[in-house]
């Protein structure tokens, strides 16, 4: 097996009429979606393509995942766009990348055009009734290697500087099976999908509703701002799987939801992009009978890279681990010296790993580097930036990010220890800490219904004074990131000013 088309072509044998990709206009099954992918490949083959990125702009809906894979089905890696990236993102990727082709509609097609792009628009109206050439299709099918670029998605990391990270088609069948036996995915199960399509975490429910022949519903953005229309959502279409971020969780349970409404059909809740508040976690476990999957890796690994079931009730205070890595997978935890330690920079080998970050070797060389612990031959480990622990059961545990660490009042601080001080507190339900190198302060944003003055009351008994906050601020909603994560250079914008 090449590609994840190989899994479309065998779903569209065994279950043609199926419903596979669904959203609020559409159902599309795995016949149509298969045809569809004939349609834009022969199309891309016709128009020139050969093996090259090919940007899509289009709405996030059920056609646009059959358009990725169309791209695939000529042999071309797919860069997925949104308009709701801005038309200074869209312009950073067009320059780098240079797409000749794009994927569009009339409504994105001018978008695309004010940020930069010049090459050839491909209206997917027009495309949609191109009449397959299999042939064509063959032939160009025949020249895909496993090792060859798949997709080119887009991440500013914690840098802020847009990166391409470059997908391949053999990690992306390993993160297939690997997905199968963590969710334990069937037929039968339904996946409600938060992510935006331009971002790796699409790839769960993709890859996984491909494989096994499962069906995926495409949850409306709005939905993720109003709790109880969310679960009605999960309800009417049954839903049986999400792979949500943390803050899509937690706006659900912090709002006083289940009193309201509980999901019925969920069976699998697979969370991962932050730390799951603990009194959230319980909230969920306690009103929704199911499993409870931590997801940990990063986007330059194809998505995942380590699971935890939760096997156990935690307290505050606890940590909530990311388990063990995924088959075909290794974690290293290197030190200062780049030696392997029981703590220390959690470092990735294996399959999973990704090309590297489209032209730009600098920074491909300086993440993805040869394994210290293997000099005898080539081989690449991933340096994740993360810092990690293998505790008493055997369980890797996520301790933040290495850049997250500062001085401040002549002490080393992680600016995670005072967000988990935060969590711990009745009425807080997210929390994000900041620090302002320039002024040498630290400020602290939150949401929930505990008052500031009793915050910090409470934050004086459980943190030693050089961690308190000198500033705290009470939002009505924490800003997230295009993919769902705590916007951190918002936060700091808030709290200290643009």
């Amino acid at each position: 097996m090449k590609t994840i088309l190989e899994d479309l072509d065998l779903q569209e044998l065994l279950r043609p009429d199926k419903a596979a990709f669904c959203d609020e206009r559409e159902q599309l099954t795995f016949s149509q979606i298969a045809e569809l992918t004939r349609r834009i490949g022969t199309a891309l083959l016709k128009a020139g393509a050969e093996r090259e990125p090919v940007a899509v702009l289009l709405p996030r809906s059920a056609k646009t995942l059959a358009a990725l894979l169309g791209v695939m089905r000529a042999g071309c890696a797919y860069v997925p766009l949104d308009a709701e990236m801005g038309a200074l993102r869209l312009g950073s990727v067009f320059s780098q990348v240079r797409p000749r082709f794009l994927i569009c509609n009339t409504d994105t097609e001018p978008a695309a055009r004010e940020a930069g792009f010049t090459g050839t628009a491909l209206q997917i109206e027009k495309l949609e009734r191109q009449t397959p050439d299999e042939t064509l299709l063959r032939t160009a099918y025949a020249h895909i290697l496993d090792t060859d670029p798949a997709y080119i998605v887009f991440t500013s990391g914690s840098t802020g500087a847009p990166k391409g990270v470059i997908g391949k088609h053999s990690a992306m069948l390993d993160y297939a099976a690997q997905l199968k036996k963590v969710l334990r995915v069937s037929a039968a199960d339904v996946f409600g999908m938060q992510a935006p399509l331009y971002v790796d975490a699409c790839l769960k429910e993709l890859l996984s509703t491909l494989r096994c022949g499962a069906s995926l519903w495409i949850v409306p953005k709005l939905l993720f701002s109003a709790p109880v229309p969310l679960v009605r959502f999960l309800n009417e279409h049954k839903i049986t799987t999400v792979c949500w971020v943390v803050p899509a969780l937690t706006l659900i349970s912090a709002l006083h939801t289940f009193e309201e409404i509980v999901p019925t059909t969920l069976k699998t809740v697979a969370f991962g992009s932050e730390v799951f508040p603990i009194r959230q976690l319980n909230l969920w476990m306690q009103h929704v009978p199911a499993r409870y999957i931590n997801l940990y890796g990063p986007t330059e690994c194809t998505g995942m890279s380590c699971w935890y079931e939760v096997d156990r009730v935690f307290t505050q205070g606890e940590s909530i681990p990311i388990g063990q890595p995924f088959d075909n997978t290794e974690i290293l935890l290197l030190d200062e010296n780049d030696r392997l330690s029981n703590e220390g920079e959690i470092c990735i080998r294996g399959v999973a790993l990704c090309h590297g970050y489209w032209n730009d070797p600098e920074r491909t060389q300086k993440a993805f580097c040869q394994n210290p612990l293997r000099p005898e031959y080539p081989e690449r480990i991933y340096r994740t930036g993360d810092r990690g622990k293998w505790n008493a059961r055997g369980e890797l545990e996520f301790f933040g990010r290495i850049d997250n660490q500062i001085k401040h009042m002549g002490h080393r601080i992680e600016l995670g220890e005072l967000e988990a001080a935060a969590l711990k507190i009745d009425g807080v339900s997210a929390a994000c800490a900041v620090f302002d190198a320039e002024r040498k302060r630290l400020a602290l944003a939150y949401t929930g219904e505990c008052a500031k003055n009793d915050l910090t009351a409470a934050l004086r008994s459980s943190v030693p004074d050089f961690m308190l906050p000198s500033r705290t601020v009470q939002l009505d909603r924490m800003p997230l990131t295009e993919n769902g994560k705590t916007d951190r250079r918002r936060v700091h914008a808030i709290c200290f000013g643009a």
